[in-house]
Protein backbone atom coordinates (compact mmCIF):
# COMPACT_ATOMS: atom_id res chain seq x y z
CA UNK A 1 0.00 0.00 0.00
CA UNK A 2 1.26 3.23 -0.89
CA UNK A 3 2.57 5.92 2.09
CA UNK A 4 0.81 9.05 1.31
CA UNK A 5 2.18 12.40 2.23
CA UNK A 6 0.31 13.97 4.66
CA UNK A 7 0.25 18.28 4.90
CA UNK A 8 3.21 19.86 5.09
CA UNK A 9 2.08 23.38 5.22
CA UNK A 10 2.55 26.15 2.83
CA UNK A 11 5.46 27.78 1.09
CA UNK A 12 6.07 31.21 0.56
CA UNK A 13 4.70 30.75 -2.95
CA UNK A 14 1.37 29.61 -1.84
CA UNK A 15 0.33 32.89 -0.16
CA UNK A 16 -1.50 35.38 -1.86
CA UNK A 17 -2.95 38.70 -0.99
CA UNK A 18 -6.16 39.03 0.14
CA UNK A 19 -6.88 34.82 1.08
CA UNK A 20 -8.21 33.89 4.21
CA UNK A 21 -7.36 30.75 6.05
CA UNK A 22 -10.37 29.69 8.88
CA UNK A 23 -7.85 27.51 11.10
CA UNK A 24 -9.15 23.93 11.60
CA UNK A 25 -8.70 23.37 15.60
CA UNK A 26 -10.99 25.66 18.38
CA UNK A 27 -9.38 24.88 21.89
CA UNK A 28 -11.54 25.50 25.04
CA UNK A 29 -8.93 27.77 27.81
CA UNK A 30 -9.06 25.99 31.41
CA UNK A 31 -8.30 26.65 34.95
CA UNK A 32 -5.43 24.82 34.61
CA UNK A 33 -4.16 26.41 31.64
CA UNK A 34 -4.45 29.61 32.85
CA UNK A 35 -2.90 29.21 36.32
CA UNK A 36 0.20 27.48 34.61
CA UNK A 37 0.74 29.32 31.58
CA UNK A 38 0.80 32.19 34.43
CA UNK A 39 2.42 30.62 36.94
CA UNK A 40 5.01 29.72 34.52
CA UNK A 41 5.85 33.14 32.83
CA UNK A 42 5.85 34.97 36.41
CA UNK A 43 2.85 37.05 36.03
CA UNK A 44 1.83 37.76 39.42
CA UNK A 45 -1.03 39.54 38.74
CA UNK A 46 -3.72 37.35 40.79
CA UNK A 47 -6.89 38.52 38.23
CA UNK A 48 -4.94 35.06 36.85
CA UNK A 49 -4.91 32.77 39.53
CA UNK A 50 -6.64 33.85 42.71
CA UNK A 51 -10.28 33.17 42.36
CA UNK A 52 -11.40 34.95 45.43
CA UNK A 53 -9.81 37.71 44.33
CA UNK A 54 -11.22 38.05 40.69
CA UNK A 55 -14.43 37.21 42.25
CA UNK A 56 -14.25 40.92 43.79
CA UNK A 57 -13.47 42.82 40.25
CA UNK A 58 -16.10 43.54 37.71
CA UNK A 59 -15.51 40.28 35.60
CA UNK A 60 -16.59 38.46 38.64
CA UNK A 61 -13.78 35.66 37.64
CA UNK A 62 -10.17 35.39 36.92
CA UNK A 63 -9.21 36.74 33.09
CA UNK A 64 -6.71 34.46 30.91
CA UNK A 65 -3.70 35.56 31.03
CA UNK A 66 -3.21 37.58 27.59
CA UNK A 67 0.18 35.89 26.65
CA UNK A 68 -1.61 33.17 26.63
CA UNK A 69 -4.26 34.00 24.21
CA UNK A 70 -1.43 35.66 21.99
CA UNK A 71 0.39 32.06 22.29
CA UNK A 72 -2.50 29.88 21.46
CA UNK A 73 -4.14 31.92 18.78
CA UNK A 74 -0.61 32.01 16.61
CA UNK A 75 -0.29 28.63 17.53
CA UNK A 76 -3.60 27.45 16.00
CA UNK A 77 -2.13 29.26 12.77
CA UNK A 78 1.02 27.36 12.67
CA UNK A 79 -0.50 24.23 10.09
CA UNK A 80 -2.09 27.38 7.87
CA UNK A 81 1.13 30.10 8.08
CA UNK A 82 4.21 28.95 9.52
CA UNK A 83 4.76 25.12 9.30
CA UNK A 84 7.34 25.72 6.95
CA UNK A 85 9.05 28.93 8.92
CA UNK A 86 12.29 30.26 8.79
CA UNK A 87 12.26 32.77 11.31
CA UNK A 88 9.46 34.95 13.13
CA UNK A 89 10.13 38.37 12.32
CA UNK A 90 7.54 39.83 14.57
CA UNK A 91 4.12 40.65 16.09
CA UNK A 92 2.88 43.87 15.54
CA UNK A 93 -0.31 45.83 16.71
CA UNK A 94 -1.85 43.12 19.22
CA UNK A 95 -5.34 44.20 20.19
CA UNK A 96 -7.40 43.00 22.88
CA UNK A 97 -10.92 44.18 22.23
CA UNK A 98 -13.02 41.72 24.76
CA UNK A 99 -11.58 39.27 27.75
CA UNK A 100 -11.27 35.77 27.63
CA UNK A 101 -12.33 33.92 30.84
CA UNK A 102 -11.90 30.50 31.83
CA UNK A 103 -13.98 28.06 29.51
CA UNK A 104 -14.06 29.99 26.43
CA UNK A 105 -13.53 28.21 23.10
CA UNK A 106 -11.15 30.07 21.14
CA UNK A 107 -10.98 29.46 17.08
CA UNK A 108 -8.95 31.88 14.80
CA UNK A 109 -8.46 32.57 11.48
CA UNK A 110 -5.91 34.77 9.34
CA UNK A 111 -5.52 36.96 6.43
CA UNK A 112 -2.65 37.38 4.22
CA UNK A 113 -1.77 41.31 4.27
CA UNK A 114 1.36 41.27 1.97
CA UNK A 115 4.54 39.09 0.40
CA UNK A 116 7.53 40.15 -1.11
CA UNK A 117 10.81 38.39 -1.64
CA UNK A 118 13.53 38.62 0.94
CA UNK A 119 16.32 41.12 0.07
CA UNK A 120 19.18 39.07 1.81
CA UNK A 121 17.84 35.47 1.19
CA UNK A 122 16.83 33.61 -2.10
CA UNK A 123 15.41 30.93 -0.16
CA UNK A 124 12.85 32.32 1.85
CA UNK A 125 9.88 35.22 1.40
CA UNK A 126 8.51 37.44 3.54
CA UNK A 127 4.67 37.28 4.45
CA UNK A 128 2.71 39.17 6.94
CA UNK A 129 -0.81 38.36 8.10
CA UNK A 130 -3.50 39.98 10.34
CA UNK A 131 -4.59 37.01 12.80
CA UNK A 132 -7.86 37.44 14.77
CA UNK A 133 -9.01 34.67 17.56
CA UNK A 134 -12.67 35.03 18.72
CA UNK A 135 -14.65 32.65 21.32
CA UNK A 136 -18.05 30.95 21.11
CA UNK A 137 -20.08 33.77 21.12
CA UNK A 138 -18.11 34.93 17.74
CA UNK A 139 -16.88 37.91 20.22
CA UNK A 140 -12.71 38.67 18.64
CA UNK A 141 -10.71 38.46 21.58
CA UNK A 142 -7.49 39.09 19.54
CA UNK A 143 -6.10 40.70 16.82
CA UNK A 144 -2.42 41.22 15.46
CA UNK A 145 -0.13 41.43 12.36
CA UNK A 146 2.23 38.44 12.38
CA UNK A 147 5.39 38.80 10.01
CA UNK A 148 7.65 35.88 9.15
CA UNK A 149 9.99 34.31 6.58
CA UNK A 150 9.07 31.16 5.16
CA UNK A 151 10.88 28.93 3.16
CA UNK A 152 10.23 28.49 -0.69
CA UNK A 153 9.02 25.14 -1.94
CA UNK A 154 12.19 22.88 -2.40
CA UNK A 155 14.44 24.72 0.20
CA UNK A 156 12.95 23.56 3.68
CA UNK A 157 14.33 21.24 5.61
CA UNK A 158 13.31 17.89 5.05
CA UNK A 159 11.36 15.78 7.69
CA UNK A 160 12.38 12.53 7.74
CA UNK A 161 10.69 9.58 9.10
CA UNK A 162 10.79 6.00 9.18
CA UNK A 163 8.02 3.59 8.31
CA UNK A 164 6.88 0.78 10.36
CA UNK A 165 8.63 -1.32 7.36
CA UNK A 166 11.75 0.31 8.61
Amino acid sequence: MPIKEGWRGRFFEDFTVGDIYQHLLGRTVTTTDNMWFTLLTQNTAPIHFDHHYAAQTEFGKPLVDSTFTLALVTGQSVADISQNVFANLGWDEVRLPHPVFEGDTIYSQSEVLATRESRSRPNVGIVTVKTSGYNQEGEIVITFKRTIMVYKRGHAPQITRLTMEQ
